[in-house]
């Protein structure tokens, strides 16, 4: 059997491990899930993202589900995922399920898992699920039962709740200048959609299942062409999105890339010092030591927890958490959704730049003044299983003396291994979705970030 489930479901290889056989495993294990829920006379809903024979996938999914005597909601169209957490949500569900490999190459194709609360399921569930695949009979006739099957505008469902969410007269009669690279994404025509056509230029906002050749991920190395058209058009700002449009980076107006560390302490300063919104705030193990220094100022509690955003969705069911987040671009504000919502978060932030009558450069730099000059970067290395696990023999024990000549001064290993070095960071991890070992360093200095992950690619 080559079904296996990680972060938030099952990513696999299309046409090696992704194909319809694996997929009705995958959906059988997951109709027995739902069929237990308390919400199953409700039903569920699937939704797709652009990638290769998603739409067909979700199709076959939806189908596996009727076939279990499931009401299903399958949408009429590609759809974002914080859109089929928000449907989840709203109509009470027992669950829901993105046909989406989210940032993952081309080649992959996923099955996310979506609880009733509108967010990642538990990995409680998601091990449950997988508990439920040996007990699958490969063999299992699907006879779908059409009836039973409802297709619904889930895209539009979600900008209908967008609308009420985000002050859009405000920021549409600032006539701020926004490009939006949807990276051939879910989240195209989204954003040009709420505004005037002079406001936005759309970039890869088309249908391309190989996203041109690169990874549909919001970070550096995947968006030099972008950042060309960017100045070509002389715009103020750019929302830049993942493939299923949950994660995203920015650009000021002079085209600097803003990662989501700082995203994530802007809006936090923002919810905290305008709105006067309190509450618990949720990272991750790899997002910036900047969060800890503005929960200490405002007295706000503070989680820090394992990579995968499941982990800060999870507490945002349980605690009064305020807004939380991870490294690769994913914040989730808990009054919109427990769900990372890269859409939404690129809006907030254009509400922000025009109530502040800010720049989002000036933004970032009220940051730097209040709590220091950071930078991070990120390098993801394709080695071979041997070398990933030569290089966690070497690190895991704590016991590097230095990192790049810079005294270690602490070391934690809460979900990877991360050594603390005067004026910053560096985290080893291996990826949970693919063959790749990640590094990561935050620091004072862009001259530390690279020493440091040059330092980190010799030792791998």
């Amino acid at each position: 059997m080559q079904v296996k489930f990680g972060t938030d479901g099952w990513r696999a290889i299309i046409a090696k491990d992704y194909t319809f056989d694996n997929l009705k495993l995958a959906a059988l294990a997951s109709a027995h899930y739902f069929l237990d829920h308390p919400n199953k006379a409700k039903g569920v809903c699937v939704g797709y993202d652009t990638r290769f024979m998603s739409k067909e996938f979700a199709e076959y999914t939806a189908e596996v589900f009727s076939s279990q005597g499931l009401k299903v909601y399958l949408s009429d169209s590609f759809a974002s995922t914080p859109a089929v957490s928000l449907f989840t949500k709203a109509k009470q569900l027992a669950g829901g399920i993105v046909i989406t490999a989210s940032h993952n190459p081309a080649i992959y194709n996923g099955f996310k898992v979506k609880a009733s609360y509108g967010g990642p399921a538990h990995p409680e569930v998601i091990a449950e699920i997988e508990s439920f695949l040996p007990l699958v009979d490969p063999q299992t006739e699907i006879v779908a039962d059409k009836k039973l099957i409802e297709m619904v505008d889930m895209k539009g469902f979600y900008v209908s709740y967008l609308k009420s969410s985000i002050d859009l007269p405000l920021i549409r009669e600032s006539r701020i200048k926004i490009a939006h690279n949807a990276m051939f994404g879910a989240g195209q025509d989204i954003i040009k959609g709420l505004f005037d056509e002079s406001m936005v230029n759309c970039y890869h906002c088309s249908i391309n299942p190989g996203f041109g050749g690169i990874n549909p991920e919001p970070m550096p190395q995947y968006i030099t062409e972008f950042i060309e058209f960017f100045k070509e058009v002389e715009t103020d700002v750019a929302i830049i999105n993942d493939g299923d449009a949950d994660r995203i980076g920015m650009l000021d107006e002079n085209g600097a890339f803003v990662d989501s560390h700082k995203l994530f302490a802007i809006i936090l300063k923002y919810l905290v010092e305008e709105k006067h919104q309190r509450g618990e705030v949720a990272k991750t193990f790899a997002l910036t030591d900047v969060i800890d220094k503005i929960c200490r100022k405002n007295n706000l509690i503070l989680h820090e927890l394992q990579i995968g955003f499941k982990h800060v969705s999870k507490l945002m069911t349980t605690n009064d958490i305020l807004i939380g987040g991870e490294e690769s671009g994913g914040i989730g504000i808990t009054s919109f959704l427990p769900e990372r919502d890269g859409v939404y978060t690129g809006l907030l932030i254009l509400e922000m730049m025009t109530r502040k009558e800010k720049t989002l450069s000036e933004l970032v730099n009220e940051l730097y003044e209040e709590y220091g000059f950071f930078c991070f970067n990120r390098v993801d290395l394709h080695v071979s299983e041997a070398k990933k696990q030569a290089m966690i023999d070497r690190v895991s024990a704590g016991d590097l003396a230095s990192i790049a000549g810079y005294k270690v001064l602490k070391f934690s290993n809460l979900d990877g291994y991360k050594y603390h070095f005067e004026g910053g960071w560096m985290l080893i991890r291996p990826s949970g979705t693919e063959p790749v070992l990640r590094l990561y360093c935050e620091a004072d200095s862009q001259e530390k970030v690279d020493k440091v992950l040059a330092f980190a690619t010799k030792l791998a």
